[in-house]
């Protein structure tokens, strides 16, 4: 390789990792924190949640490498651009031509890395992580049921548990059995646990001096008891997903092998779309390498001086064009618009022929941008670039309006990566007919306050870093320090900001996150196939009143503050029986506001005794009634969500906490999220006072200096995030310190850098 090439690869070779880094993280990321805590909390070994974190990699980096090869090519050359250094080639006789060499020789060895990760990669690593998935459930497979919270993932289950035994499994369950149509058995058990046999494929509840409570259809009531007892649970649900392979765990000749089997069958052959889409896929996804990497080129070169930063936002513009076509070329298929072949290389054909349109553009008029003009009304919405805020003084309005052009073009691009990560994942949905665009517009509409409230730390942050060094590499700090002006007086803009961005997270926390993230998961649970009601607001059927009782009932009218088929189970205070148990057809809130008083409408009480025989009524009257006056909760009660800490703010979470400590309940997992809700704020200000000496200390590296030291530093902070906050809900730490350790590891790290920096 010549001289121009080696330096084009180097220019190129460095945010090219660095983007890989940071996307795939940013892909990784909801399966770490759905995973690696709750393993950690539950004491699983560092290799086991580091081994299940690297098995989805590969996954990532199919995806990864060729969106980080674009953005590396528009960042590359915009630097170049920028610095005046493509007028320098130009100017030596080096054409756009000549470029295209080891443009492409980075582009084919990107080629060739991911049709490696894809073809060989992603089948047995998506295979090895199900199995330790499975793995893991099956040795923690308590850990999935918190108490005093339905658990309903079991089909035709609703299960209920008061505490977790330290020796593992649960004291105090309640099971109901919904697989009949009506009077479902229901389970009451001293002790619980889970027996998991995927040899036999096979998964029972083991219940420890249980007692049955079961009606037949003639309203005869059975009571029986039991020392042992194991109620099957049916497996096909989570047994599927590990033993039958689908496409995206096959290799090629498997694929291949299925359809033919597929196509063979009689009378009827089965669709074989989505194999001959997986193995074009396979293929077609790696030539976007060599697809972007014409459009890089073109775009990148060019005698703009807005520089490497500036280059993502028309990276992302340029992946979105690309994968959305990607997407629909599945539901083209399968709606029989196209074959399985083109549906899968459409976005190739579209942008590659697209890229040569604007590679022989450019390579005739190197010096003529392309033009996009913008409607009138977006153009006047872009952030002024004038040197000053009115009213500020001249100094702080100049760092400020930097500052933010940074924040915003932070945030739009770490949105802009969500919302792809989540669209590939519920894109499937789409296309298979279980979902709507409107509905997946509503979601991203939900989502986007809590997406928010995690990217705002990391968009100040970087902001920071690079404003900071964006100044050192001009010698404009240099310049403001010679005049007497300190670095912690230039950096009082972007602290005065922290802090405001810190309350901002704090009052969306109180306000709007938790309703939005709420009806974003009833949102994405419809999309998931799940039923609409069972999140719904009338439908939260399973209830836990004020004294340990436990409600069901088939239907709430908000209007008429009336419940049909209300049962209503009540325990001694410890869950250690059932002392009587109370169904009625319909039942009428007729409380003024200081009672909770309820008309109860044809319906029959059961009681037992301490060893758990019926008590018959006394003067030979019936179990049965048809009106009855009962205090039970008020009408709000049955209208309200099942507690979730996600979904409260702090003084809401506060008030529940004391709620179940005043029960005598564990509320360890509580106090850990309640401290959360107080230190998270305060990452903005932490991380600020962070980043200014980082950013001055890391030389005249600039833009892409920044933003490689600020993503180290988010990583890290979320990796001591989640690890401090699963040995606080372990236990190990108390929950103040194990909320308020990352905040006091970073700020006295910055401290120590405040003091020793060159100011």
């Amino acid at each position: 390789m010549s001289l121009i090439d080696r330096y084009v690869v180097r220019q190129v070779l460095m945010p090219f990792l660095l983007g890989l880094f940071v996307f795939t993280f940013i892909f990784i990321i909801q399966p770490l924190l759905d995973y690696a805590e709750r393993l950690v909390a539950e004491g699983a070994s560092a290799q086991l949640v580091v081994g299940l974190i690297g098995l989805l990699v590969p996954q990532a980096l199919a995806i990864t490498i060729p969106m980080s090869l674009l953005l590396a090519l528009l960042m590359a050359f915009g630097r170049l651009s920028a610095d005046r250094e493509f007028v320098a080639m130009q100017a030596c006789g080096i054409s756009l031509r000549r470029l295209l060499r080891p443009v492409a020789f980075i582009s084919i060895a990107a080629w060739a890395i991911t049709s490696y990760v894809l073809i060989a990669l992603v089948p047995d690593f998506n295979q090895k992580f199900l199995d330790l998935v499975f793995r893991v459930a099956a040795e923690r497979a308590e850990g999935d049921v918190k108490p005093r919270i339905f658990f309903d993932r079991f089909p035709n289950f609703v299960l209920y548990v008061r505490d977790l035994s330290p020796e593992g499994g649960w004291q105090g369950v309640f099971l109901a059995d919904l697989r009949a149509d009506q009077n479902f058995p229901i389970y009451r058990a001293e002790r619980g646990r889970m027996r998991i046999d995927r040899q036999r494929r096979r998964i029972d509840m083991e219940l420890v001096n249980a007692t049955q409570h079961t009606v037949d259809t003639k309203g005869e009531y059975r009571v029986l008891t039991s020392k042992q007892l194991r109620v099957e649970i049916d497996p096909a649900s989570i047994f599927n997903e590990v033993t039958s392979k689908n496409p995206r765990q096959m290799s090629i000749a498997e694929l291949r092998a299925q359809i033919e089997k597929n196509e063979q069958q009689k009378p009827d052959p089965i669709s074989t779309h989505n194999e001959k889409m997986e193995i074009q896929k396979r293929f077609a996804i790696p030539v976007a390498c060599l697809v972007f990497g014409l459009i890089g080129l073109a775009l990148g070169a060019t005698n703009r001086r807005d520089g490497a930063l500036g280059s993502f936002v028309i990276g992302v513009v340029v992946v979105f064009a690309y994968y959305i076509p990607l997407m629909l070329g599945p539901s083209l298929v399968k709606g029989r618009y196209l074959p399985p072949w083109l549906g899968m290389w459409l976005p190739n054909f579209v942008l590659g022929a697209l890229g040569m349109m604007m590679f022989v553009w450019r390579d005739r008029l190197a010096d003529q941008p392309f033009r996009f003009e913008l409607p009138s009304s977006l153009r006047r919405l872009r952030l002024p670039r004038a040197h000053g805020v009115p009213g500020v003084p001249t100094l702080d309005g100049y760092v400020t309006m930097a500052y933010l052009r940074y924040v915003i073009l932070s945030v739009v691009t770490l949105l802009s990566l969500f919302y792809i990560a989540s669209f590939l994942d519920l894109s499937d949905k789409l296309f298979k007919g279980t979902t709507t665009w409107v509905t997946l517009a509503q979601y991203f509409r939900y989502s986007t306050p809590e997406w928010l409230y995690y990217v705002l730390p990391l968009a100040v942050l970087l902001g920071t870093l690079v404003t900071v060094a964006v100044l050192t590499k001009n010698s404009e700090l240099i310049v403001m320090k010679a005049c007497g002006i300190s670095l912690y007086r230039v950096s009082l803009p972007m602290l005065i900001t922290g802090l405001f961005v810190g309350g901002l997270l704090f009052v969306m926390q109180e306000t709007i996150m938790g309703p939005s993230a709420r009806r974003a998961d009833e949102l994405k649970h419809i999309m998931r196939g799940g039923d609409p009601q069972t999140l719904s607001l009338l439908s939260n059927r399973w209830l836990v009143g004020s004294n340990g009782q436990i409600y069901h009932y088939q239907l709430l009218n908000p209007r008429t503050r009336t419940l049909t088929g209300l049962d209503i189970y009540e325990f001694t205070p410890h869950m250690e029986r059932l002392f009587r148990r109370s169904f009625v057809e319909s039942a009428t809130f007729v409380g003024d506001g200081t009672n909770d008083v309820w008309q109860l409408n044809r319906g029959w009480t059961r009681e037992f005794d301490a060893e758990n025989e019926i008590i018959n009524p006394p003067g030979g009257e019936t179990f049965a009634f048809d009106s009855a006056r009962r205090r039970l909760e008020s009408a709000d009660f049955f209208g309200s969500k099942e507690p979730n800490p996600r979904y409260m703010g702090y003084r809401q979470l506060r008030a529940y906490t004391e709620m179940l400590r005043d029960g005598g309940f564990d509320v360890l997992a509580q106090d850990v999220a309640l401290a959360r809700k107080l230190a998270f704020p305060f990452v903005t200000l932490i991380m600020t006072l962070l980043a200014v000496p980082f950013a001055s200390t890391i030389g005249r590296s600039g833009a892409m200096g920044g933003v490689g030291v600020g993503i180290a530093i988010a990583i890290s902070y979320w990796a001591l995030l989640s690890l401090f906050g699963a040995l606080g809900t372990g236990g190990a730490l108390p929950p103040v310190l194990a909320a308020w350790a990352p905040n006091l590891l970073f700020g006295a790290g910055a401290f120590y850098l405040l003091m020793t920096v060159r100011t």
